[in-house]
């Protein structure tokens, strides 16, 4: 298990610098093995050193590409492949270790395709009232592929969205509840935006 500051999401692409001694040792096993580690939100703490405290929901990210960097450093980009909780957390020997299933959504009981464009449209809503504010919080490129779950899961990493509120739209079960929940805090994050313009 690789707890970071940050929440990857099924489809998107993860780069990493590893240095620590326990990390370097993981990834090594890891591309012994099927390239795959799980990656999770630290709640509370720091990627360095330990001790931190970790979110029990992530998700199951998968080696593609690999570089080492003398003896110290590697270098690596992993792809986001599924949801996982953690059932059972072990002891950090040498790394962070635990046990977890796969969380597969429910079949989709609506068209996705206007849930889609109504979350990107509120990203756009959002990225102009930043920048109208000064506040550079991403490019308005989006990109999305044509399948619509890859399409769902590409708009909620192109969110400008704090790790908290991403955490919040990784765990919620069911494709239409979470673009519903993405629209709705990137319209909360809009309204910031709004009030901030408003009284300038």
């Amino acid at each position: 298990m690789f707890p970071l500051g940050t929440v990857l999401f099924p489809g998107a692409v993860l780069p990493l610098q590893v240095f620590e001694p326990r990390y370097r040792r993981m990834i090594g096993e890891a591309l012994a093995d099927d390239g795959a580690f799980g990656v999770v939100l630290i709640e509370r703490g720091s990627e360095v050193g330990g001790g931190d405290t970790r979110f029990d929901v992530g998700t199951l990210a998968r080696i593609s590409w690999v570089e080492r960097l003398g003896t110290t450093r590697l270098v690596l980009t992993a792809v986001g492949e599924r949801r996982i909780r953690v059932t059972r957390w072990w002891a950090d020997d040498p790394y962070p270790r635990a046990e977890a299933i796969c969380l597969d959504d429910p079949a989709s009981g609506e068209p996705l395709v206007p849930l889609i464009e109504a979350a990107a449209a509120s990203r756009r809503r959002l990225l102009g009232l930043a920048t109208e504010a000064g506040v550079d919080v991403g490019s308005p490129d989006l990109d999305l592929p044509s399948e619509p779950a890859d399409a769902a899961w590409a708009v909620c990493d192109a969110a400008p969205l704090g790790p908290l509120d991403r955490q919040q739209v990784l765990e919620t079960v069911g494709v239409e509840p979470r673009l519903r929940l993405l629209a709705s805090l990137l319209e909360a994050e809009a309204a910031v935006y709004e009030e901030r313009l408003a009284g300038g």
